[in-house]
């Protein structure tokens, strides 16, 4: 319901064998350029604020480029930057256009290594410039390295102190550029090395240049850089010289999956995105492992690296509530979990009466979970129709029709209007105008006398359920609304890469922050507030402070004022909100225990530490003014 901005999305294609193949079996030479778009649009959901594509040519003669970029900004970026790129060829006759000899020795972008990102910012800096992939640019061609991401670190500062005390000067104080440079330091240093190497054995001129792009070792390079980096992580890179490689952090918070065999190599954020790029079965798409590199040689040698210890498992549980596409079977079957887990909470809160409530979805990522959530309620009325059948030793036909015609009541009652935008500037127009993104479907349950049970992936900001949902669920006049979240309440900022990172975004934390005013209770923010205070100015490990807030009450509590604060004063339907919860979310998704959005454990110190810095924040900002 809720549009979070979140991880971005990556893509990399290595073709293994020379583009005269290609347009031999496949009848272009263009085919990993093609299957680069197909994979880049089959992860739009991950980033809609730009994109960007590279290319490496891995036999382009001296003064000859052969290092290609295009990128763009905007919804549109993905048809913008491959329009670009086919603008180079639309004026070739079409006999030298087919010509695979041809395109590798003079059209830019016909090589064999493919690079592209999809840009969700999670910084608020957007323009061109902070658009991926980025590059740094040397006259040796083993020194040129292109970067792009999944990514957020939360030790910008100590990567920064790092690199400037030895002598290095970033242009921009950014994670991405910052990353860049050491990276590209280090890759300057592996090829001196080399160079050292080959010079003292005897070896002049172009001989080496071969011997640096013969033995140039890149796991060497992300060795000596990825241990430094706190936060989650999918790092793509590729080299002048033809060298590619794709590394995960430690912790496995962000997602990586790649694909290979005798003709390509191919690596993405998500695995049905190679499945149905390449036609390919779940088995065969490999996940990268916890701090394991993926390196693909300028030969087309695969190599997999462990390049830092792999730290406690902490895989994100968001991406299967929400991001990630529900097409993988397990993240499918796992949403479906999700809304099995709520049946019994849901059955309480509507008194078991099924026979009087209709069920339904917030479209559209909660289909899944409330496919999940029908079953389970099905498999409920099996079981009370097994038992009424049972208990009667002789049932009349009327009696028995009237058991088996116990069903759930399944309607679509909210559909998005996608054609409205929120573009009025102005408060109460803009609220109007929000108040219809969504349409109702009327006659779809008995006024006064059903309830509406509605489910939803998360509930973050409540600010659609408060303009919108709740009051256009109200004009069909139930007796009782109730809305359920597939996830747990979301009570904290996240900084591995999606975009709520400030704590007056969250209506749980508003919520919270009520029930201590009203209870006398609200010397614990300012205590809270001064322990995160003395906390930033030591150096002793990070204490999230933050719990504190939550602490005196318990999940329904908050639940119970997150619904009186979200719910219009002129609504008529008594309005309740049920939630996963956090063992429900592990049962579901046992494989990603990351859970920090809900619980406050952050895998990193840096996680724990900017939460406090969010909460400091909130506090200098916005409390204390008040």
């Amino acid at each position: 319901m809720e549009e979070l901005k979140h991880e971005c999305g990556v893509a990399m294609i290595r073709l293994l064998k020379p583009l005269e193949y290609y347009q031999q079996k496949y009848g272009s030479w263009m085919y990993g350029l093609n299957k680069l778009y197909l994979l880049m649009e089959k992860q739009h959901n991950r980033g809609q604020e730009g994109a960007g594509l590279a290319c490496v040519k891995l036999e382009a003669s001296p003064g000859k480029e052969y290092m290609f970029r295009e990128r763009a900004v905007g919804t549109g970026a993905i048809t913008e930057i491959f329009s670009a790129v086919h603008q180079n060829f639309k004026d070739i006759p079409k006999e030298k256009r087919d010509d695979p000899n041809y395109a590798k020795t003079t059209l830019p972008f016909a090589g064999e290594l493919y690079m592209g990102h999809l840009r969700y910012s999670t910084t608020g800096r957007s323009g061109i410039s902070y658009v991926h992939p980025f590059m740094r640019r040397n006259n040796w061609r083993a020194k040129n390295i292109a970067l792009c991401g999944n990514f957020n670190l939360t030790n910008v500062h100590d990567v920064f102190n790092e690199i400037t005390a030895i002598g290095q000067h970033p242009r921009q104080y950014a994670d991405t550029f910052i990353m860049l440079e050491q990276v590209g330091h280090r890759l300057d240093r592996e090829v001196e090395r080399l160079y050292q190497i080959s010079e003292n054995a005897g070896r002049k001129g172009m001989d080496i240049t071969h011997d640096i792009e013969k033995d140039i070792n890149i796991a060497n390079v992300l060795k000596r850089c990825a241990p430094s980096w706190d936060g989650g992580f999918v790092i793509c890179g590729v080299t002048g010289s033809g060298e590619s490689f794709s590394v995960r952090d430690p912790w496995g918070i962000r997602p990586a999956f790649y694909y290979a065999d005798d003709e390509i190599v191919v690596v993405a954020s998500e695995r049905p995105v190679i499945q149905t790029a390449f036609n390919v079965e779940a088995e065969k798409v490999k996940e990268i492992e916890r701090g394991q590199a993926i390196v693909i040689r300028n030969s087309g040698e695969i190599q997999l690296h462990q390049i830092v210890e792999p730290k406690e498992l902490k895989a994100c549980s968001f991406e299967r509530i929400y991001f990630s596409r529900g097409s993988d079977k397990d993240i499918y079957n796992e949403r479906k979990h999700l809304g099995r887990n709520l049946v019994k909470p849901i059955l309480k809160a509507i008194d078991f009466d099924i026979q009087h409530t209709v069920f339904s979805f917030i479209p559209n990522t909660a289909e899944v979970a409330y496919f999940g959530m029908q079953e389970g309620l099905e498999d409920y009325l099996n079981e009370k129709k097994k038992e009424a059948i049972s208990n009667w030793s002789k049932l009349f036909p009327e009696e028995l029709d009237q058991i088996l015609s116990m069903r759930v009541r399944c309607e679509k009652v909210a559909i998005k209007d996608i054609k409205l935008r929120t573009f009025i500037a102005e408060g109460n127009s803009r609220n109007d105008l929000a108040a219809h993104v969504y349409d109702i479907t009327y006659g779809s349950l008995e006024p006064y006398v059903d309830n509406l049970v509605v489910i939803d992936d998360s509930i973050v900001r409540g600010t659609t359920l408060k303009q919108s949902i709740i009051s256009i669920l109200d004009r069909l006049n139930p007796k009782k609304i109730l809305i359920v979240s597939s996830s747990p309440q979301v009570r904290y900022p996240d900084y591995y890469g999606i975009d709520m990172s400030r704590m007056n975004e969250f209506i749980a934390f508003k919520a919270a922050v009520a029930l201590l005013h009203e209870r006398g209770q609200a010397h614990i923010i300012l205590e809270s507030y001064k322990k995160a205070k003395e906390q930033q100015e030591s150096e002793k490990y990070p204490v999230n402070y933050v719990k504190e807030i939550y602490a005196p009450f318990t999940d329904e509590e908050i639940s119970v004022k997150m619904a009186e604060l979200l719910t219009p004063k002129e609504t008529k339907a008594k309005v309740e909100i049920v939630y996963q919860t956090i063992d429900g979310l592990h049962d579901s998704c046992p494989n990603h225990p990351g859970d920090w959005y809900f619980t406050g454990d952050y895998p990193t110190p840096g996680g724990t530490r900017l939460v406090n810095e969010a909460f400091i924040h909130y506090m200098e900002e916005e409390y204390l003014v008040k």
